[in-house]
């Protein structure tokens, strides 16, 4: 089963003429485990929408944070599935996992909005301009879609310095850079992501 598990079930077949029969648990949960391709479309189609709409309820309605948690959950299916034989048993071990995920999936988004702080506050001790910038909610969006956009290595950077708080000296060696250019690379990436984002509030605020 390759591990890349959609957001969405792959695997949706149509009620009626062609559509694939629920196969025992036991037999369905070993194939799965054997990687066999047709019983993890039997299972997306049996339990795929019963854990979207658990971590929806788990979450209070947020479908971003129950899709990000509902596809870590199913890498996790993947990586430690199993033979069951007792229906209830197993979807307590899916409610498990799930929840694992969902924890897992929050404490990412606080380091990340830890980040975007610590990267505010970096930027205000360097003497930049950010007295017309607002740490609310908006920015943190904004910011945090800007450094989405990064390309993977600028990505990188940010993660290691504001997340991993890595000084300068590990990054480079890490990085196999001189301390100099991760200083330059870091105030570029920095004054990117300063511009990018005023330049949308100011937009909005236009509007």
């Amino acid at each position: 089963m390759d591990k890349n598990v959609q957001s969405s079930s792959p695997c949706s077949v149509p009620a009626g003429r062609g559509a694939l029969e629920p196969l025992p648990l036991e037999a369905l949960t070993r194939l799965m485990a054997e990687g066999n391709e047709k019983a993890w479309c039997n299972f997306y189609n049996q339990y795929f929408d019963r854990l979207w709409r658990y971590l929806l309820v788990t979450t209070e309605g947020s479908e971003d944070l129950a899709r990000e948690s509902l596809q870590a959950a199913l890498v996790r299916v993947a990586r430690h599935i199993k033979a069951f034989r007792d229906g209830d048993v197993f979807w307590s071990w899916l409610t498990v996992l799930a929840r694992t995920a969902l924890a897992d999936e929050r404490k990412k988004r606080q380091r990340y909005f830890f980040c975007l702080e610590r990267f505010k506050r970096q930027a205000e001790v360097e003497g930049e301009e950010t007295n017309d910038v607002q740490p609310d909610e908006r920015l943190n969006t904004l910011l945090g879609r800007h450094v989405a956009s990064l390309p993977p290595n600028e990505q990188k950077m940010i993660e290691l310095k504001y997340i991993e708080r890595r000084t300068v000296r590990e990054i480079a060696r890490e990085l196999q850079m001189t301390e100099k250019a991760v200083e330059s690379q870091l105030s570029r990436i920095r004054r990117k992501l300063k511009d990018a984002t005023l330049k949308e509030l100011n937009r909005e605020t236009r509007e």
